[in-house]
């Protein structure tokens, strides 16, 4: 178990190198960015236009087949108005005729109205193949993207996961000499502020990041490293410029190393 720090000065130290540490997580972090999100909603849009269209070829596919169908009514009825008409030729009488002529007529407006379904079917099937066209061509360009972004991805990831999981353990490491009360308060600080970062150096005359001026006894306060001070503004553990740097060629000396 990793020794707690105990002198004033050596948990100022410990907190700025967590601190170090944890930026440079934050920071490859935010290299990914939104990217894993995009990369989630592509891969649901291209699923979703992939489904679309195969529905919509299925759909097509019903239409023509319902053209092909009508075609065969049509012939179907043409073949029964023609066995009429021979059948016309050898009527007996004026019943046996006009009955055969309402058969005639009857397949004459069966053949109408399935010409008429024909005509509908074929503008629905053009309405469907530029549905079709338009989806594959924006599948295509969703599908382009989405390689793009993973390929994107996939090398942020490639560069950066080895060393994030060597920081992260890092991070544990110093953190467990801190002692739980002030490893809290940092916790606490960092989830508060925007850019995360709870500890910070004293910079021409102030915080670092900060306009509001820090009086100069509270400065030489700061510097004599006996008391764990923290800006009246932000609430941020302030150390001086002298131990941030040091603490800072230590840190980056160990990152140089993890990557």
């Amino acid at each position: 178990m990793a020794k707690k720090a105990e002198t004033v000065e050596e948990k100022l130290r410990a907190l700025y190198d967590l601190q170090l540490i944890d930026s440079r997580i934050d920071e490859i972090r935010n290299m990914r960015g939104e990217l894993p999100l995009e990369v989630e909603d592509l891969k649901d849009e291209v699923t979703g236009l992939t489904t679309r269209l195969e529905k919509l070829n299925n759909e097509l596919q019903s239409v023509e087949e319902q053209i092909k169908s009508k075609k065969n009514d049509i012939e179907e009825h043409k073949a029964a108005i023609k066995k009429y008409n021979e059948q016309q030729k050898d009527v007996r009488n004026n019943r046996e005729f006009n009955s055969l002529t309402k058969e005639i007529e009857f397949q004459t407006l069966e053949i109408e109205l399935a010409e008429k379904h024909i005509k509908e079917f074929k503008a629905n099937v053009e309405y469907k193949k530029n549905l079709i066209e338009q989806t594959a061509e924006k599948l295509e360009t969703k599908s382009n993207h989405l390689t793009h972004k993973e390929n994107e991805l996939n090398g942020i990831l490639t560069e950066t996961e080895r060393e994030e999981k060597a920081l992260t353990k890092k991070s544990e490491e110093f953190a467990s000499v801190i002692e739980d009360r002030l490893f809290n308060a940092y916790t606490r600080i960092r989830n508060g502020v925007k850019n995360r970062l709870a500890v910070v150096s004293i910079e021409r005359g102030a915080s670092a990041g900060s306009f509001f001026t820090i009086p100069p006894q509270v400065q030489v306060e700061i510097a004599g490293r006996k008391k764990i001070m923290t800006d009246e503004h932000s609430g941020r553990i302030l150390v001086d410029a002298a131990l941030a740097a040091e603490e800072k060629e230590k840190i980056d000396d160990i990152i140089k190393k993890l990557k």
